[in-house]
């Protein structure tokens, strides 16, 4: 293995993994993805089968960042030839009172001239019957939505960057990293030095451990979070031919997935476990987590409730805005850095582009408004979050 290379890739999670890709179909052989951990680890925030992929969202920025997302994920589909998205279409689903605005999903969707449907609670009820939504609620539907496989698109992404010569290296941790001028970026890994002209930074969880090394800190909040797969009685009804990908606006906010990779319902709740850090989490069930969550499929989804088949849990590294790092550092022109804020891995292989883009080209046509790294509320020592929008 060669010791010096245009572009360097830190963390092989979903966004790293993506950027791999992307810069490799570039660059081929000089790139290199480095893992602190094995492949495919359960550490982080990026395996498990599946994940919710969607346009519907608050903000412009990002339906027109799904957009990329859906042409880039069939990029990689095509390449691998394997089914990468199963549409089952997304229900974002509002209870009277909610605590988060239902306007800003709406005015997104008819900003990026994206079709969805209003469904009131009957209808709601009609079309999937194990929804107990009351009168006063309604649903937004996207025909769209869906899921993508996770997992498998973590490995198509490395597997393609590894066809076309990209080097990868796991088991190893970054012990040092530092820049050499505004165009040179030194790190030692793995009890070897690399060189190269770009580094970026995909650390998840550990982010601040990595830009610590450059002298910089952002106010991330990391909590570990859990996935519980039911043995619901009847699968059936949840089929991804009858059940979309569905989410619960309101706080707490629950979501979930048609039947996929397990015989089971999946569902989750969003920011519902206790904050810790990326050496310290425990990967023990929250027992408290999981009584709120049956206590709400009690109401509302009754049908997929039954013994825990399997539970998985996972980490959030969420910024006080709950948006999006991307961005180069302020004085290491040459580093940049991509934090998901917990709900990227439906724009990972979009992003995965962007980043290649803006190593390479400097530049992309993206917009990245929203993401900036310098951004007032991430120059506060304690600033106030605001997790659901």
């Amino acid at each position: 293995m060669k010791r010096e290379y245009d572009t360097i890739v830190l963390g092989l999670g979903g966004i790293g993994a993506g950027a791999l890709y992307w810069l490799a179909r570039r660059l081929g052989d000089d790139v290199l993805g480095l893992e602190q951990f094995d492949l495919g680890h359960q550490r982080g925030g990026s395996q498990d089968h599946s994940r919710i992929v969607r346009y519907s969202y608050h903000h412009p920025a990002y339906v027109r960042l799904a957009a990329r997302a859906y042409r880039t994920w069939a990029t990689l589909a095509e390449e691998c030839g394997e089914t990468l998205i199963h549409g089952c279409g997304g229900l974002d689903l509002f209870p009277e009172g909610g605590a988060i605005p239902a306007g800003d999903y709406l005015d997104s969707l008819d900003d990026c001239g994206i079709p969805y449907e209003r469904l009131d609670a009957a209808e709601v009820r009609r079309r999937f019957p194990p929804f107990r939504l009351p009168d006063s609620g309604w649903g937004l539907f996207q025909s769209d939505g869906g899921l993508v496989a996770a997992a498998k698109a973590n490995a198509a992404h490395l597997e393609g960057a590894r066809r076309r010569g990209a080097a990868i290296r796991d088991e190893a941790p970054v012990t040092a990293a530092r820049s050499i001028g505004d165009d040179e970026v030194e790190i030692e890994a793995g009890g070897e030095t690399y060189r190269c002209r770009r580094l970026v930074v995909a650390a998840g969880a550990w982010s601040n451990t990595v830009l610590g090394h450059f002298g910089m800190r952002l106010p991330l909040t990391v909590t570990r979070e859990q996935v519980v797969y039911f043995a619901a009685p009847d699968l059936e009804p949840f089929a991804p031919e009858r059940f979309p990908i569905w989410i619960w606006m309101d706080v707490p906010c629950f979501y979930g997935f048609p039947v996929f990779g397990e015989p089971a319902v999946k569902v989750a709740e969003d920011v519902g476990g206790v904050e810790t850090t990326a050496e310290t989490r425990s990967f023990e069930p929250d027992r408290e987590a999981l009584a709120r969550m049956r206590a709400w499929c009690e109401t509302h989804l009754p049908d997929a409730l039954g013994p825990e088949h399997l539970i998985r849990t996972c980490l959030y590294t969420l910024t006080p805005d709950r948006d999006f790092v991307l961005d180069r550092l302020p004085d290491h022109p040459a580093v940049l850095v991509a934090i998901g804020a917990a709900h990227a891995f439906k724009f990972a292989s979009a992003l995965g582009q962007v980043l290649a883009e803006l190593a390479i080209d400097g530049e992309t046509e993206a917009d990245l408004s929203l993401f900036a790294i310098d951004r007032p509320i991430l120059r506060l020592d304690d600033p106030p979050t605001n997790f659901y929008t």
